[in-house]
């Protein structure tokens, strides 16, 4: 393919960008401290926002990963604070397991509530999520409300989560929601440090795990 332009493509072979891709994070990485598993994800994030002190910030609890992998393979259902990570999850490896991905923010009952409390609707939809859904993965990616509103849930005792990824991003609230995150004990998480995050590098974790959950299922 001729793109009429000086520069051209190393590959146009989306396998061989992975590769090259993977090759490139990992000699820029350099050394660090995560599991081989627990790089599998934080390559991941790395890829999906080019930005290595992003991924040098992302902090996974002993036993995330595997947490994550059982959920998936046991059919428990994961559960999304906003429309993008629906729709750029491989929702047919959650689907094939006996689960789905959900998400409940455009909901017409979730809205009306939302009015009604005058709050968010990333709140209202933790609530109803947590009354629908036992365990699960919940990925959190946009709404420091939606991740602050699920640790008042588990604290309360209202929802149990088996993983939780929250990496939502912004100016207010969002480091310090995933301050209050890593406060949180018995509930394995992966998340990060600071304004970064945003919907794509949640996807980017969740996808690495459900893809490490196919590996599992294959064995």
């Amino acid at each position: 393919m001729d793109f009429k332009t000086d520069f051209k493509p190393l590959t146009v072979d989306p396998d061989k960008i992975y590769d090259y891709s993977f090759s490139i994070i990992a000699e820029e990485m350099g050394e660090h401290d995560f599991s081989e598993d627990e790089w599998k994800v934080v390559r991941r994030i790395i890829h999906a926002s080019a930005d290595f002190e992003l991924g040098r910030s992302v902090i996974i609890t002993p036993g995330a990963i595997e947490a994550g992998i059982k959920s998936i393979l046991a059919g428990r259902h994961v559960i999304a604070d906003v429309q993008m990570i629906e729709s750029g999850s491989g929702k047919k490896r959650f689907q094939k397991h006996g689960g789905d991905l959900h998400c409940y923010i455009a909901d017409e009952d979730v809205s009306i509530e939302a009015k009604k409390q005058n709050t968010t609707r990333a709140i209202i939809s933790m609530q109803k999520a947590a009354k629908l859904h036992e365990g699960g993965i919940y990925a959190i990616g946009n709404a420091p409300t939606a991740l602050l509103e699920l640790i008042r849930l588990i604290k309360e005792g209202l929802a149990k989560p088996d993983l939780i990824i929250g990496m939502p991003v912004g100016f207010v609230s969002a480091a310090e929601s995933k301050e209050e995150l890593l406060k949180l004990e018995g509930i394995p998480y992966i998340t990060n440090v600071g304004r970064k995050g945003g919907s794509t590098v949640t996807v980017a974790a969740l996808n690495a795990v459900s893809l490490l959950a196919d590996e599992q299922a294959k064995k």
